[in-house]
């Protein structure tokens, strides 16, 4: 094979909804507060009983329906998460054993924001290496197990849930080269630390160099898959904040693409963010098999990562 693919995606998403009235309740908020920074109506919480095993199986399960697989076809299991709560089994190998897969290699990848895409240039990587054949590769995090409820700066903007895709071997490469980075003197940009951990961020930092260096690097990344922006059908940047997206997708330079905007209804779910946009546009009909997307993660480390797939 030259290169790999995304055979098919999938996502799941709690039942609970929190609306920005019920936070209301719990902080000094408003509806119009949230809405004219952040973009965000609505999110989804995980409960108690969910953990992120849980949220990822689900996703997991869907994309294995709907690429037709069964769990013995897969021999990688990869879950991007900042938010497990145990160091040992890791997200990887409950996922595993949740979906019965028989005896995948199974690894978490942390890189907080823009874990997906780094994992899925790992498995791109494994299978154009021959080390594997197909790979789950899954987007999932608990941002309300890790949040301060009575902090109005970051319990606006956290939910909780999952993405997946499944990749496979292609004669055609359907993943182009990644550019990925980080700027380790932002680190603290973005923190998940502490006794128990919580959420914390500079948001005016991060929306300061996510407006003025991500664009650049985001046509970089189209370069790697020998396109222009202008040729993109949709751009699914992380869902952070309307605020940042917006902004972005215009500079990309993007101006045929659909621009996920799933931030509206699901808040920030760190890794899970951007397979939970994409899938959800793959599932509503608003891009179609073949159509080049680029997807691009940045937040946590300050860490970034991104790549042009083809919509399965």
């Amino acid at each position: 094979m030259n290169g790999s693919r995304i055979a098919a995606v999938g996502h799941y998403q709690p039942a609970k909804v929190l609306t920005n009235a019920d936070l209301a309740d719990l902080v000094d908020t408003s509806d119009e507060w949230i809405r004219s920074r952040v973009g965000i109506r609505t999110r989804h919480i995980a409960g108690p009983d969910e953990p992120v095993d849980e949220l990822a199986s689900h996703a997991a399960a869907k994309a294995l329906a709907a690429a037709g697989l069964t769990p013995a076809d897969i021999d990688l299991v990869l879950v991007a998460t900042s938010t497990a709560v145990d160091r040992s089994p890791n997200m990887a190998a409950r996922v595993a054993a949740r979906l019965g897969i028989p005896s995948p290699a199974a690894m978490d990848v942390n890189v907080v924001c823009a874990g997906f895409t780094h994992a899925l240039a790992t498995a791109d990587h494994t299978v154009r290496a021959g080390a594997a054949t197909r790979a789950l590769v899954i987007g999932a995090d608990k941002m309300s197990a890790v949040t301060d409820w009575s902090d109005r700066t970051t319990c606006v903007l956290v939910g909780d849930g999952a993405g997946a895709a499944v990749v496979e071997g292609a004669d055609v490469p359907g993943i182009s080269p990644v550019l990925w980075g980080s700027v380790p003197e932002m680190g603290h940009a973005v923190r998940i630390e502490g006794e128990p951990a919580r959420f914390a961020q500079e948001g005016q930092s991060v929306y300061r160099w996510a407006t003025t260096k991500l664009p650049a690097l985001a046509r970089q990344a189209c370069e790697r898959a020998g396109l222009t922006p202008e040729d993109l059908a949709a751009v699914v940047l992380h869902q952070a904040n309307l605020r940042i997206i917006e902004p972005l997708a215009q500079k990309i330079g993007a101006v045929n693409a659909v621009v996920a905007r799933d931030v509206t209804e699901s808040g920030n779910t760190s890794a899970a963010s951007i397979p939970l946009a994409f899938s959800k546009l793959v599932e509503q009909g608003e891009i179609s098999t073949g159509d080049p997307v680029l997807l691009f993660g940045f937040g946590g480390n300050l860490s970034y990562a991104g790549q042009v797939v083809r919509c399965p």
